[in-house]
């Protein structure tokens, strides 16, 4: 996720959120795991689900005063979070629009193909779909949504929907098995991001910060946004009430920095933290902490045995 969209997003210029956003996202504190599950699978990862999350959220509360709160609020939380999902994949060079005649009134309307199989494997297959068909897939076959919901939410009819479907289900069926990404190593963003873990391990706030650029961007998922100077984020990680420590891994194949929390007999991963290096330098950092779901929805967390 671009800077220039978090940034942009945020519903104050820096800081921490204000507290009538921050009471409004306890409002919806029982649809956030839904939502992020949808949109996590929409774009092909878990922390640009959640990043477009924050954005849904933060553009819904902006129209909250053109709501019609005799309406179901779900609903229109997901055609937010379902639209921010096509902006992002479309800004990722995702082709969108040769969907268009096939969603369409005119689309010839196919008997509805019989369910893959259960929501939770199908959810994990659908990153090789076009958009539409990935999002129509999803929301009928994870989310249980009527054909009539489908089409409302993706802007559609339901004879478009029954295409998508048709389309989605067929591809899936015929390629079950989906490619696992492959990411380059980069070897500045490796030994920058274990020179962050270890300082940060021992509590070297200093030395952390000389691996940081002075315009340096922070994202706190659900607490802050804005620059790095204006906020108290070292001092908060002292605050934790139990035992943690960092860690370099991945989550998805994404090389990360992994919050492990002490259990009983081992450290089990508890959040992450998305570090961006330019020149040697980390110049964004995105926190995930407070939303606990992220790693939940994760494929694979893998931390090195020695961790």
């Amino acid at each position: 996720m671009g800077k220039e969209n978090m940034n942009n997003a945020q519903p104050m210029e820096t800081g921490p959120l204000e507290g009538r956003y921050l009471a409004f996202l306890e409002t919806i504190t029982v649809l956030r795991p839904s939502l992020h599950r949808y949109c996590a699978r929409m774009t092909g990862s878990v922390m640009d689900g959640e990043d477009v999350v924050q954005e849904a959220l933060f553009e819904a509360y902006r129209k909250l005063d053109k709501f019609d709160d005799s309406r179901p609020l779900k609903p229109w939380l997901f055609r937010i979070a379902h639209n921010r999902c096509i902006d992002f994949l479309r800004k990722r060079g995702v082709r969108i629009e040769i969907e268009s005649v096939a969603m369409s009134a005119d689309a010839v309307e196919p008997k509805e193909p019989a369910v893959l199989g259960l929501g939770q494997a199908v959810e994990h297959l659908v990153a090789s779909l076009p958009p539409k068909e990935r999002a129509c897939v999803l929301l009928k076959d994870v989310f249980d949504y009527s054909l009539e919901e489908i089409a409302e939410l993706v802007d559609s009819t339901v004879g478009g929907v029954k295409a998508a479907l048709s389309r989605g289900r067929t591809k899936l069926a015929a390629s079950p098995t989906p490619a696992k990404l492959s990411r380059s190593t980069n070897p500045e963003l490796t030994r920058v991001m274990q020179l962050y873990v270890d300082r940060f391990n021992r509590r070297d706030w200093d030395g952390v910060r000389e691996l940081i650029s002075a315009d340096a961007r922070l994202t706190v998922a659900d607490a802050f946004a804005g620059s790095l100077v204006d906020a108290p984020y070292f001092s908060n990680y002292e605050k934790w009430s139990f035992p943690w420590k960092l860690a370099v891994g991945e989550v998805d194949g994404e090389p990360v920095v992994i919050m492990l929390q002490r259990g009983p007999d081992t450290w089990t991963p508890y959040s992450m933290v998305r570090l961006s290096v330019t020149r040697q330098r980390i110049d964004r950092i995105v926190d995930y902490v407070h939303c606990p779901w992220v790693i939940s929805t994760a494929g694979s967390v893998a931390v090195p045995i020695s961790s």
